[in-house]
């Protein structure tokens, strides 16, 4: 029997932590044009790797240090809100900050940011990559 294999970062490396199920595609990067940035896009995603710690989503990427991002925070900081999207789709999402961005352009070479898919969002319909 294989663990099912879920990617909390979408794009990025599956996961097969038991909590991987409730964040499956919680999390995506974006590029300057806050459009979702795919491991076709850019292959490093594939090596971010993730793993859940007391709390934490985790992240790992081959020459980085790994990076703690907060697993349940409440959203109700309307100034880090935006509109990314997702192939067609306009998708509420939340900005994971500076430092989260800075790690994400070190690993892919380029602008972008790690958000997350705000909680009132509503189903997106995700692209196979």
């Amino acid at each position: 029997m294989t663990a099912v294999q879920n990617c909390p970062v979408a794009g990025c490396a599956p996961c097969t932590h038991r909590q991987a199920g409730d964040y499956h595609h919680r999390w995506l990067v974006v590029d300057a044009n806050n459009q979702w940035l795919t491991s076709k896009d850019s292959s490093a995603l594939r090596g971010v790797t993730t793993e859940f710690k007391m709390g934490y989503l985790v992240l790992r990427a081959p020459g980085m240090l790994r990076m703690d991002i907060p697993l349940d925070v409440i959203e109700d900081d309307d100034s880090v809100v935006r509109q990314a999207s997702i192939a067609t789709q306009s998708v509420a999402v939340v900005d994971e900050g500076d430092l989260a961005a800075v790690w994400f352009g070190h690993v892919t070479g380029q602008t972008c940011r790690l958000v997350k898919v705000h909680p009132d969002a509503g189903p997106i319909q995700w692209p196979a990559e």
